[in-house]
């Protein structure tokens, strides 16, 4: 009657249990098969290349950048190769102990000692993450053969060919060259670095910057089959060439530049200065130089934190480029603008005449010319030739009566005009916009953005870029348009704005647009790119007030009575000059200025100098314009002598 339970009817609740369990055994052996087939079969090709990547190492061959070559052919910026002792960090072992060990090992055999690898590990890699660390560059040949025979004991060690940068006029044009560095973690998703990686080299400043793209070359790679531990083993598989970036050439002349940075050093006697050397027709910078300077090699491998920091933290900021990015009041210089801005608007014409007592009373002050001359009956050629600030002074106030009957500013839209106020457009980073002041601009800041500060002790612009700027506890006045018309008060502009107002005196109008780079060329020296950069505007200057504007500052150099004659009066060449001491203040040295364009009846370029406390225009900066013209022109030893000589005695206004 009973069965044996093994042989009793299966339940309902046991068959469904089964049956789930079956459903999943079958679901996983599904999944396993297609995922199995999706890996053999698929895949297959991937993953057998990430396999075999395992094994192979690919290394990047550095590519050498192009060279930077001044508008004759001359080489001022190359390339050289060193063999570099270098440190991967990554590679290093792990274990702290094992890893001093190996240092040490290293200190015993290498040119350097224990402390100071550690240290430049610890900086470099701060410095540039992920980059190989450079302890020592142009090491000797047998070091290097060492290492090599030896990379099972010196994992994380090498010793390499690596292409640097050379400078063979070391600190000459190093605001214009610049320097390169290893790209930065947040470049490289920048869209001008696609493709680069960690250690790569590309331009940080100057012309190493705009033109990066043009210079930077093509990496190369080399694979290399590894063992399990990373070391190479076998022979090489693969190399992909890297490819040379093309040469740029400069606008630049370096016998131009040389002697621009020589005469500020001269005249300078170690004070910030700056100088401007430039094609008047089409802006081409032939020189331009700042003191004090630099050597641009400090950024060539191994890197130096301490050289960095005191470069950095130096007296008178030797990285920044003061012929682009200063910001001064240009003092007499600028009468050239404001003359040209009296004419255009007929507060006077060329045979109007204001008698300079040499002081008058207005607005609650005296105001006065320089050194408390007295000039007479002048005109604007006269006004010019001697520098009289009682006949701008009285134009300043002609200026001023025009915008309280119209809000027109008379000065300020013809400085604007001429390129003050706003960055020249010049193809080099750092370049400062300047300021023209303005009633609206000084009014307002009055009105809505001045703020106490306890160290200036008045109400000052809030502005982060400068300290105690300018006070504003007052609205503008006619004496801010007196004070403008001499290139004072709150006028800031740049060497290079100066250049390129005289600049358009001299060609005729053109605003030009200042240029460093004239020409890309390939490694084979042809042609690729040019440079000819259209002027930003063209200036309706009628041919009267450009005749009588050349007029006085042709006097100004030339004439008896000139600021500069006793400097230019019977120079070789005749020039047109005007000298500027601008005052910056209580307790600022006055601020040396000259600028010239020559020769005087056909102009080819306008020369600008200026230096931090060197006093009258004619004292300091005057004599290094001359210095530069007198290389530019080529004028050999006698001819100058004899022309320097009969110069002598001929009396000059100081300024």
């Amino acid at each position: 009657m009973f069965r044996p339970e093994e042989q009793r009817p299966m339940t309902s609740q046991f068959a469904v249990r089964v049956a789930v369990v079956s459903g999943i055994a079958l679901v996983a052996f599904t999944v396993i098969f297609f995922r199995l087939w999706y890996v053999e079969v698929l895949s297959g090709e991937e993953y057998r290349a990430q396999a075999e990547n395992n094994r192979i190492r690919e290394f990047t061959v550095q590519a050498p950048r192009g060279e930077i070559l001044d508008r004759n052919g001359k080489v001022l910026v190359e390339n050289r190769t060193a063999l570099a002792l270098q440190v991967r960090p990554d590679q290093l072992p792990q274990n702290t102990k094992k890893q001093n060990d190996l240092l040490k090992d290293l200190a015993k055999v290498a040119p350097i000692s224990y402390a100071k690898i550690k240290r430049e590990i610890k900086q470099q890699n701060t410095l540039l993450p992920a980059s190989p660390v450079t302890l020592a560059r142009d090491v000797d040949q047998e070091l290097v053969f060492f290492l090599r025979e030896r990379q099972d004991e010196f994992p994380g060690i090498t010793a390499k060919e690596v292409t640097v940068r050379k400078y063979p006029k070391e600190t000459l044009a190093a605001h214009l060259f610049g320097f390169v560095a290893e790209i930065g973690e947040d470049q490289l998703d920048v869209p001008q670095y696609e493709g680069l990686n960690p250690g790569d080299q590309i331009g940080a400043e100057g012309i190493e910057l705009t033109y990066d793209s043009a210079l930077r070359g093509r990496n190369g790679a080399v694979q290399v089959p590894v063992d399990a531990s990373g070391n190479p083993r076998g022979r090489q598989l693969s190399e992909v060439t890297p490819e040379v970036g093309n040469n740029l050439v400069l606008t630049i002349d370096a016998e131009v530049q040389a002697a621009g940075e020589a005469a500020l050093a001269n005249w300078g006697a170690g004070k910030p200065a700056a100088f401007v050397v430039m094609n008047v027709n089409d802006g081409a910078i032939l020189g331009m130089g700042s003191q004090p300077s630099f050597d641009p090699g400090i950024y060539t491998p191994p890197v130096s934190q301490e050289k960095i920091e005191a470069l950095t933290n130096a007296e008178n900021d030797p990285l920044f480029n003061k012929a682009i990015s200063s910001e001064y009041p240009t003092g007499s210089t600028f009468k050239a603008i404001t003359g040209t801005a009296t004419l255009e608007e007929e507060l006077a014409t060329p045979s109007t005449v204001i008698t300079d007592g040499g002081t008058f009373e207005y607005g609650g002050r005296t105001w006065t010319n320089a050194g408390g001359a007295a000039y007479g009956p002048v005109n604007m050629v006269d006004a010019l030739r001697v520098s009289s600030d009682i006949y701008f002074y009285r134009q300043g106030q002609e200026a001023q009566q025009v915008y309280n009957e119209s809000e027109k500013n008379v000065f300020q839209d013809w400085a604007s005009k001429l390129g003050f106020g706003s960055p020249t457009g010049i193809d080099l980073p750092g370049e400062a916009s300047g300021l023209v002041p303005t009633p609206e601009w000084r009014n307002k800041l009055f009105e809505q953005f001045s703020k106490s500060d306890s160290e200036c002790g008045k109400e000052i612009v809030f502005d982060p870029a400068r300290d105690c700027y300018e006070t504003v506890d007052r609205i503008w006045t006619d004496g801010d348009n007196m004070n403008l018309s001499v290139g004072q008060g709150d006028l800031q502009a740049t060497p290079l704005q100066l250049a390129v107002a005289y600049a358009a005196i001299a060609n005729g109008g053109d605003v030009v647009r200042p240029h460093v780079a004239q020409e890309v060329q390939n490694p084979l020296g042809q042609t690729e790119e040019q440079f000819t950069p259209a002027p930003r505007r063209d200036l309706d200057i009628s041919d009267s007030t450009l005749a009588t504007i050349r007029e006085g500052l042709r006097q100004a150099a030339s004439e008896p009575g000139g600021t500069s004659v006793q400097l230019f009066g019977n120079f070789p060449v005749e020039i047109a000059g005007k000298t500027g001491t601008a005052e910056r203040g209580i307790g600022n040295p006055d601020q040396s200025w000259y600028a010239a364009f020559a020769p005087f009846d056909a102009p080819e370029i306008v020369t600008i100098a200026t230096i931090d406390g060197g006093g009258f225009g004619s004292d300091a900066a005057a004599p290094a314009v001359k210095d530069i013209l007198t290389t530019y022109f080529g004028f050999k030893g006698k001819q100058l002598e004899q022309a320097t000589e009969s110069a002598e005695g001929s009396a000059g206004a100081t300024e």
